[in-house]
């Protein structure tokens, strides 16, 4: 269970994060989402397709790391083995809070800083500390404060880009099938993707104006990411053993 609180330096001033992925940390998962600003360093690595939250009927992009729950075939005793990590895997365990009340439409609440207290990467003897000796912010907290400010802002845009593809009836069900080694077969369900068919036949003026806008750029990313599927299955290979 998570236990969040805006951070500060009295109360968390003894706090140090451990470094490192496992799945002891947390790390044990499926897919993360991610944000097209990232798409470009994403692709090379991971599949990225679509997801549906289904408690808020929002879709957002995600990173695949596996193919069932808790599986992420990047990950094993040795840590986390892929040039690239998705910042919402980096981020951890910060997440944007809010100061302040929001007493009218035009007044803005605070962003700052937010801990995990019962996250496993938290530890008071070992790690990276957030405060040095004088309470001030160490170079460390100050890296983890920039990525949820971009994670902020990639939010704002992501929620843009999911618009215009749903302007558009660009987003489809996905089916993947899976065949291992041996032979057996399996089927990844409930994500969304891109529909080429519909893409290829946007008039210029619209493709225009996702490029303006920032969101042609991802979309090539992403279609571009689906030939990490078979890297996935090769994962998965060898992890059983097939191969």
């Amino acid at each position: 269970m998570t236990s969040f609180a805006l951070l500060n330096n009295v109360e968390h001033k003894d706090i140090k994060i451990q470094s490192g992925y496992s799945a002891e940390m947390g790390d044990g998962v499926m897919y993360t989402m991610t944000f097209p600003f990232e798409f470009r360093s994403v692709q090379a690595e991971y599949p990225i397709l679509l997801h549906k939250d289904l408690s808020n009927n929002l879709i957002y992009p995600v990173a695949l790391f596996g193919f069932q729950d808790k599986e992420n075939l990047f990950l094993d005793e040795g840590g986390w083995h892929a040039s690239y990590k998705p910042l919402m895997i980096r981020r951890q365990p910060f997440l944007i809070g809010f100061q302040g009340e929001q007493a009218a439409e035009s007044a803005e609440r605070r962003r700052v800083v937010s801990i995990d207290l019962n996250n496993p990467r938290i530890s008071r003897t070992e790690g990276q500390p957030l405060f040095d000796e004088f309470g001030a912010n160490t170079p460390y907290l100050e890296e983890a404060a920039n990525m949820l400010e971009a994670i902020h802002e990639g939010h704002e845009h992501s929620k843009k880009f999911i618009a215009a593809l749903e302007e558009h009836s660009l987003i489809e069900s996905l089916t993947i099938d899976i065949t291992l080694d041996d032979g057996s077969k399996n089927q990844l369900l409930g994500f969304y993707f891109i529909n080429e068919d519909k893409l290829q036949a946007l008039a210029g003026e619209v493709l225009e104006s996702f490029s303006q806008r920032g969101f042609l750029m991802p979309i090539f990313m992403m279609l571009a990411s689906m030939s990490n599927i078979s890297d996935l299955v090769s994962k998965k290979n060898r992890l059983e053993g097939l191969s």
